[in-house]
């Protein structure tokens, strides 16, 4: 008879996932954790309620293909400016990284920052870490339907007003909010609400570490980043080891014990569960709670603090370590170089752009007065916030001249004009049958804002 039992004494590979309950803990670097959370989601919340002029500071307007930041709108033609920023933002990454370990995941990463948000709120409905494992043992009862039911009320109004919030960079927050109050929402600001609100809810409430220790592939590709001279949470085996409980004021080398007195704080208060002094592992987001937890307990038992602290590899082994190296010194240059590449073409940027199309019907044709003639179509778009008023001029063949219907090209803000020009040079004018001439196209209203872009000019070959 076969059994699809386990034989007993097997070990299993598929470990049923144990909630973990973080004790809470103060100190310097949570100090900077919760600074971070409150810039981080007081600029998510508050930017689309941001206004700029007549219009909303923050807002990527896709139906009109718009991209408002401010004083600047970007378009569609502008999306070389966001594969640069791209760039910058993985260098920024590997940069940091190569410096001073997963300092992103433990205070800037979305997931982060919302599950410590989600924690406060199950800290102020549950109570601390004892009384949350305590009342989940706990039966159904009057007081846990009570602290439940208020933790998720919590919950679920963070998470819409998250996932409101997030709709309302794309679409303008006040109309949102206006239509949201009479249910007069549209199909896919609905659907982008709730799935956004469900992913936080998710996340933040249940997922957490799990996100960072199977889901998030940064935890996997950091060791190419990381070397022996890279700073990290570590914990002093040398100085730790031997562990054991003491009392306070023993002589503990005496007795072989090292400083760590082996009270597991630094585990308890671990948001992935892991014991720091293990070594350094992948769950770990770098977000000090172990140093915080292990500097208090050495005040109190009066060693010095540092048991566990960031340093590196190198410097635990007692071995020269250098922070600045080549490797960090190299993404510091190439992030200062993209940075300053990407200023200079924002500053520069100029929003206006002209499209020539020449006529495929007819390469040329003489007219009557003896003179050569070339057709374009010209598309002129206006990226900037305001209407202006155009000239266009042609250069670069004696005796050029441009032909249009108006003289002034009114443009609106966001438009496209199309128009037709019809560019005439003496026969005499040209010594190849092909030449490139050049088409200005200069604001009227604005003597900083005109464009360059060259074009080709066909005529008959020149007889020999």
């Amino acid at each position: 008879m076969k059994t699809d039992a386990a034989p007993q004494g097997a070990t299993s590979y598929y470990e049923a996932h144990q909630k973990i309950y973080p004790r809470e803990i103060k100190g310097r670097f949570q100090r900077l954790r919760t600074l971070a959370v409150f810039v981080l989601l007081g600029l998510y919340y508050v930017l689309p309620w941001v206004k700029w002029g007549d219009r909303q500071a923050l807002l990527f307007d896709l139906p009109a293909r718009k991209f408002h930041i401010f004083n600047l709108t970007f378009w569609p033609q502008d999306f070389y400016l966001m594969a640069g920023l791209l760039i910058i933002a993985a260098v920024s990454l590997f940069f940091v990284t190569a410096l001073a370990g997963r300092l992103w995941c433990g205070y800037a990463c979305p997931q982060t920052v919302w599950t410590e948000v989600f924690l406060w709120m199950e800290h102020w409905t549950e109570g601390d870490r004892r009384q949350r494992m305590k009342l989940d043992k706990a039966p159904w009862g009057r007081e846990k339907i009570l602290r439940k039911t208020s933790k998720q009320f919590l919950w679920i109004t963070f998470s819409i007003w998250t996932g409101f919030t997030f709709v309302g960079f794309f679409t303008p927050v006040t109309e949102l909010g206006a239509r949201l109050m009479t249910l007069e929402l549209g199909p896919w600001e609905t659907f982008w609400i709730i799935f956004y609100s469900f992913a936080t809810y998710g996340n933040a409430g249940y997922l957490r570490e799990q996100v960072c220790k199977y889901m998030c592939p940064y935890a996997r590709f950091q060791s190419a980043m990381f070397d022996q001279d890279t700073l990290v949470i570590s914990y002093d085996t040398q100085r730790g080891e031997t562990r054991g409980s003491r009392k306070r004021g023993t002589d503990h080398k005496a007795k072989g014990l090292g400083d760590c007195i082996d009270c597991t704080l630094c585990v308890q208060v671990c948001p992935t569960g892991i014991d720091i002094r293990d070594g350094l592992q992948i769950d770990c987001i770098a977000c000090a709670a172990c140093i915080d937890a292990c500097d208090q307990v050495m005040d109190k038992v009066g060693y010095p603090r540092g048991l566990v602290r960031y340093t590196t590899e190198n410097a635990l082994e007692n071995k020269r370590t250098k922070v600045l190296r080549p490797r960090v010194l190299i993404y510091a240059g190439l992030l200062l170089a993209l940075l300053v590449g990407f200023g200079y073409a924002i500053s520069n940027r100029t929003p206006l752009l002209l499209d020539i199309i020449r006529d495929r019907n007819a390469l040329y044709r003489m007219t009557n007065q003896g003179l050569i003639e070339n057709v374009y179509t010209l598309k002129v778009m206006n990226m900037d916030t305001r209407a202006h008023r155009y000239s266009l001029e042609v250069s670069g063949l004696a005796g050029i001249h441009l032909d249009l219907d108006d003289k002034e090209i009114l443009v609106e803000s966001g438009e496209v004009a199309t128009l037709a020009a019809r560019v005439r040079v003496p026969e005499n004018g040209m010594n190849e049958s092909g030449a490139t001439i050049t088409l200005t196209l200069q604001a009227l209203d604005q003597a900083d804002l005109k464009i360059v872009e060259p074009a080709r000019f066909i005529g008959p070959a020149p007889s020999r």
